[in-house]
């Protein structure tokens, strides 16, 4: 079963137990990836890595929008994004901890032979790569920076 096809029976699933607060976040789920399947250039052909990195997207976008209505002491607009946030959550990959990533990033720099601070860009493109979905891309980038100025 395909990431769009289990949204798609999740989305089913919370119209019959009326659970309006998961429906209206699986369906703007839903609707994001339509649009991007529909846009110029797609094709129409949407992967479950494509899937993967709009629903990473979504969830930034209702952290960053519950933070800032957090900052206006706006609670109830901030629980309702953290609330979404949190159901897309459940179709996002377990993330890496600090120690895995730390694991991770220094193979990638013994694979790659990276010397120093100028290979940075080599790194990275190879780290984003693997750990696509895993890892955060600043908690990437904090990471290959900490490790090659050591």
């Amino acid at each position: 079963m395909t990431l769009e096809e289990r949204i798609t029976a999740d989305m089913k699933e919370a119209m019959k137990a009326k659970d309006r607060n998961k429906l209206e976040a699986i369906r703007s789920i839903r609707a994001a990836i339509i649009n991007a399947k529909t846009e110029v250039g797609a094709g129409g052909e949407f992967k479950d890595s494509d899937s993967l990195k709009l629903l990473q997207k979504l969830k930034k976008q209702r952290d960053d929008a519950a933070a800032i209505y957090r900052e206006q002491n706006r609670a109830d607009l901030a629980e309702t994004e953290e609330m979404e946030a949190e159901f897309i959550s459940a179709y996002l990959p377990e993330m890496m901890s600090g120690d895995e990533l730390a694991a991770a990033i220094s193979e990638i720099i013994a694979s790659t032979g990276a010397q120093g601070m100028g290979d940075m860009g080599k790194v990275m493109g190879a780290a984003t790569g693997k750990l696509s979905g895993k890892a955060e891309g600043k908690a990437i980038a904090a990471e290959v920076r900490k490790q090659l100025q050591s």
